[in-house]
């Protein structure tokens, strides 16, 4: 192999690690806000759970199972 195909397999490896950098880059935001979400969504369940008593929503009669 002389230097000038070394150079071009070195620049084809180069260009795929960049472009493989900013697909990554892409999926580290993309889960960065799914979880930022999540913790949102987290927060409001806790406080709708704090807000009211736990017994609250259940019906006082037994199920017609019984």
């Amino acid at each position: 192999m002389n230097d000038a195909e070394r150079l071009t397999h070195l620049e084809e490896r180069y260009a795929h690690l960049q472009r493989h950098s900013l697909e990554q880059d892409k999926v580290m935001l993309g889960l960065s806000e799914a979880l930022t979400k999540l913790q949102q969504d987290l927060a409001a369940l806790r406080g709708q759970r704090a807000g009211g008593s736990e017994g609250d929503d259940l019906p006082a009669e037994r199920p017609p199972h019984y």
